[in-house]
């Protein structure tokens, strides 16, 4: 039975990479026209949002969200979540409708055909290069001023170690949202880790829970208020996370 288990978890694998590739690979001028300007960039993450429900759709995938506080979808946020899969990205594109810019890092450019497209839209940082990390900034700035919001996973990358419920948060993502003085929205991913996680032969189709928390404002607040919020942030997510895996 064992054998038959990997064997369906491996052509499942295979489905998600080839669905993938092949998405992109058909809407490559559509993409290619759509990420040439910044202006157009609305239009790409219309595009996106449609294509990250279609990939969960393709896995045996559903995503129930549970939604604390209503988003405007004419306003700037900061979305962060925790960060356990690599469809964390599409699960954040299929739940969140306000056009926004993904801060990532940069190895995820060097991805056949997804790092093409991630290159031109996303916000790239190389966290071992003090001026990278700088460019954030200027960049974020720039797409924030445009109306757009940013999303970024607070944790930088995924724990190579699974029993770790939440690592440790970063700081920029609270840097950002002092300076700019929007709302950050915390939002709690349970289920990616136990779907899909780096793991090769591991997991299974099912529901993908989200929990969108009430908003953390930021009006008033100054950067040296930013290890508060980054406190805040993650106790709420942390909480949300260890109370789920303690009712199990």
């Amino acid at each position: 039975m064992k054998i038959i288990r990997y064997i369906a978890i491996l052509i499942w694998r295979i489905w998600f990479y080839v669905w993938v590739t092949l998405t992109i690979t058909v809407a490559f001028i559509p993409l290619l026209i759509v990420t040439s300007r910044k202006q157009w960039y609305p239009a790409f993450y219309k595009i996106a949002h449609v294509w990250g429900k279609t990939i969960l759709f393709v896995m045996g995938f559903k995503a129930k969200i549970e939604i604390d506080q209503e988003i405007d979808p004419y306003k700037s946020y900061m979305f962060c979540a925790n960060h356990t899969s690599m469809i964390d990205i599409m699960l954040m594109l299929a739940v969140v409708k306000n056009p926004c810019v993904f801060v990532g890092k940069a190895e995820l450019g060097k991805i056949p055909i997804f790092g093409f497209f991630f290159k031109r839209t996303s916000i790239m940082v190389d966290r071992s290069s003090s001026e990278s990390r700088k460019s954030v900034f200027a960049e974020a700035q720039r797409r924030l001023d445009s109306g757009l919001s940013v999303c970024i996973f607070p944790e930088g990358l995924v724990p190579s170690d699974e029993s770790v419920v939440l690592a440790p948060f970063k700081n920029g993502a609270f840097i950002l949202a002092i300076e700019h003085q929007i709302p950050m929205v915390p939002m709690t991913f349970y289920d990616c880790k136990k779907r899909f996680s780096y793991t090769f032969f591991s997991g299974s189709p099912g529901d993908l829970r989200v929990k969108i928390h009430s908003f953390i404002e930021t009006k008033g607040l100054e950067l040296k208020d930013k290890s508060k919020l980054n406190k805040l942030m993650f106790d709420t997510i942390y909480n949300e996370l260890a109370n789920d895996l303690n009712s199990q």
